[in-house]
């Protein structure tokens, strides 16, 4: 390799390097502002041209990720989110029961409404709870942050990762969801049996009296008009219109309204989430060049459970390397050049969340929370997170794997 190619590979391992850390602390740069320099710093070394860089950010998935966030950013103004986590949570009658309503409650609504806005919502409500009945809070929150990761493999609209794979596959929304559903709602059985096991004293027989943790304010007109809206979009979906189009069309609807001034919906955009995204899909788009066709490229184009095994394990690993959405855009070009991509593209789909729960520092949603959890005094210890992490992520994928083997083959 030339000395301008040893440069554009020690700019994209410093960007991901990076981006998987987090943040440069000497130089106060956070995940969006490293994808963004690394990307300029290879348009001025000229590893990609003006030209090139534009077409590499994929637009339909900046729109989806846009277009659920207005959506989102309506539901939780409307109230909607704590009125239904608040109610589920006061349904709870035993430890178990409450266990079991966070996960399945967490999992479900992070199919629909991205992963790491449940957790925001979610993580304070169920420490006021666990706190106020003086619960241990680490079960609780572990099985919170591991149910939503997995949950959100379910559908494209899940995770910002799930929303790339399913821009590039072209799979409908109805076809992910019948391979995925299915691996995301074993997965939750799995975490909640691993949880009772791991803090088995926590979950003895014994009830108590339900609490509701704070009081809150139900905007009625608008929380009814963005559950139509939501329900139209979904409906959509599954009639196989194109995602990005149908969930731009109903932030579009949620936008025209005189109820709440647009200033308010704008203000709960994550702005940096969709530079970081523009950056990261330049910084990948010359990372795939020096992937496809290299070393790494070792996967076999069959439905072989040995390939499926490989790839498996290299987005499992892949993914804790460098975060999730940066692997997807790796390991994207090797599936695109495949005769039968479509089993890898849903693998991608399920192991990259998935892989998340491994470690405390897997996913964004684990970072979330346990940011959440510090404000309140409760300290999730790497070690501690470790203890479940490990055999939900093992037996989770092993079962989703199997799954989707059985589903292809």
């Amino acid at each position: 390799m030339s000395i301008s190619d040893w440069l554009n590979i020690i700019v994209i391992v410093v960007t991901i390097i990076g981006i998987a850390v987090g943040r440069f602390p000497v130089f106060r740069m956070n995940r969006a502002t490293i994808a963004l320099v690394g990307s300029a710093i290879l348009l001025l070394l000229q590893a990609i041209t003006p030209e090139e860089a534009y077409n590499s950010i994929d637009m339909n998935t900046i729109v989806l990720l846009f277009s659920m966030m207005i959506i989102n950013a309506n539901l939780r103004l409307s109230g909607f989110f704590k009125l239904l986590v608040n109610h589920i949570i006061a349904f709870s009658k035993t430890p178990v029961q409450l266990l079991i309503f966070i996960c399945f409650s967490s999992g479900i609504l992070s199919g629909l409404f991205l992963n790491d806005t449940i957790v925001i919502i979610y993580t304070p409500l169920v420490l006021e709870v666990v706190l106020t009945l003086k619960r241990n809070p680490l079960p609780y929150l572990i099985a919170l942050v591991t149910s939503a990761n997995v949950g959100s493999a379910a559908t494209i609209v899940g995770n910002p990762q799930n929303m790339i794979i399913g821009v590039y596959s072209k799979i409908s929304f109805t076809q992910f969801l019948f391979y995925l559903a299915p691996a995301a709602v074993g997965g939750l059985f799995i975490i909640i049996l691993v949880i009772m096991l791991i803090y088995r004293h926590e979950f003895r027989r014994e009830t108590f009296l339900p609490v509701l943790p704070e009081e809150y304010r139900i905007f009625k007109p608008l929380m009814y008009k963005s559950l139509i809206v939501t329900a139209l979009m979904l409906a959509s979906f599954l009639a196989g219109a194109p995602v990005a189009m149908a969930s731009l069309i109903a932030a579009a609807v949620l936008l025209f309204t005189r109820r709440i001034k647009p200033e308010r919906v704008f203000t709960e955009i994550d702005w940096s989430l969709l530079v970081f995204f523009c950056g990261l899909f330049i910084v990948t788009d010359v990372l795939g060049r020096y992937i496809v066709g290299s070393e790494f490229y070792i996967i076999a184009d069959d439905y072989s459970i040995k390939s499926i095994v490989n790839f498996s394990v290299i987005s499992i690993v892949l993914s804790n390397l460098i975060s999730n959405v940066p692997a997807v855009l790796a390991l994207s070009p090797m599936i695109k050049t495949m005769a039968n991509p479509e089993i890898y593209w849903i693998l991608l789909a399920l192991t990259s969340p998935f892989a998340g729960n491994l470690t405390l520092l897997g996913s964004v949603a684990n970072l979330i929370t346990a940011e959440l959890a510090k404000k309140r005094g409760v300290i999730i210890r790497f070690g501690e997170y470790l203890k479940a992490g490990i055999p939900i992520t093992l037996l989770t994928v092993i079962y989703g794997v199997y799954l989707i083997y059985i589903f292809f083959v």
